[in-house]
């Protein structure tokens, strides 16, 4: 059998006092999300691994938090492609900061950080700023 990879995180935009453009935020960031291939139409990124809470009464209290996560066969091997592929819908989306881990089987777990310059980030931008952290947890499983 071959190693399994997992992939999570959240990408976090910013508090804003206005409501109105909190709103308008998060309703680009749902646009942008709703354009990624569904279905079978994916192989790194698409639209069923991202979610996101909609009302304060469903976990929104200020800022909204996007969260993902998928399973893949030793995606690690193109880790380039999936990064290149995240940073290009980063990109695109409002946020303030995103991170991702990535768990697996043989070499641990890597954790990556986006921070943006200015504290937050508005589409195109600005260029992206990644800080890579390595962690190494557990052992080989046999």
């Amino acid at each position: 059998m071959e190693s399994e990879s997992i992939v999570y995180g959240c990408i976090r935009d910013w508090p804003s006092d206005c409501p109105t453009q909190s709103r308008a935020r998060r309703e680009s960031n749902r646009q942008v999300l709703a354009q990624l291939p569904a279905g079978d139409g994916w192989s790194l990124l698409g639209q069923e691994m991202f979610a996101c809470s909609e009302q304060p009464s469903d976990g929104l209290y200020q800022t909204q938090v996007i969260h993902f996560g998928a399973s893949y066969r030793t995606v690690e091997y193109e880790w380039s492609l999936w990064i290149k592929q995240f940073e290009a819908l980063l990109k695109r989306l409002y946020w303030a900061s995103a991170v991702v881990h990535l768990e697996t089987e043989l070499n641990g777990t890597h954790t990556f950080r986006w921070e943006s310059d200015n504290g937050f980030h508005s589409p195109h931008e600005g260029e992206l700023r990644v800080r890579c952290a390595w962690e190494r947890e557990g052992s080989l499983r046999g």
